[in-house]
C-alpha cells in the first residue's frame, strides 16, 4: 500500500536492491568519466548532495524530510534543484548518474 501511495503522490519508487544492482552493472564500466564530469559541473550544494545520497538509498521525499528534519516541500525543492543541475528528467536518472560517477558507492 505504501508503494501505491508513493506513486499516486507522484513519487518515484526505487527499490534499494534494484538500485544496488544497477550501480554494480553500470559502475563496473571503468568509472564513467562523462558522468563524473556532469557531477562536477553540477556543483551541488552540501544539502543537495546529502539529498541525492538519500535518494540513492531509495528514500521517499517524506523519509528524506524526516532524516534531515525539514519539511517535504523543502525536500522537493532540493530534489528539483538536483534534477535541474544534473540535467536528469527524474529521480532514477539522477541516482544512476550518482552511481556512475562514483559520487555514491554501492553498499
Amino acid at each position: 500500500m505504501h508503494a501505491v501511495r508513493l506513486v499516486a503522490e507522484g513519487e518515484s519508487l526505487l527499490f534499494p536492491a534494484s538500485v544496488r544492482q544497477l550501480a554494480a552493472e553500470y559502475g563496473d564500466r571503468g568509472g564513467n568519466r562523462a558522468a563524473r564530469a556532469v557531477m562536477e559541473r553540477a556543483a551541488l550544494t552540501g544539502r543537495e548532495a546529502e539529498v541525492l545520497r538519500l535518494m540513492a538509498r531509495g528514500l521517499s521525499n517524506g523519509e528524506i524530510a524526516g532524516q534531515l528534519v525539514v519539511g517535504t516541500e523543502t525536500v522537493k525543492s532540493h530534489v528539483s534543484a538536483v534534477l535541474a543541475k544534473l540535467g536528469a528528467r527524474d529521480r532514477t536518472r539522477a541516482v544512476i548518474a550518482a552511481y556512475e560517477s562514483g559520487f555514491v558507492a554501492p553498499i
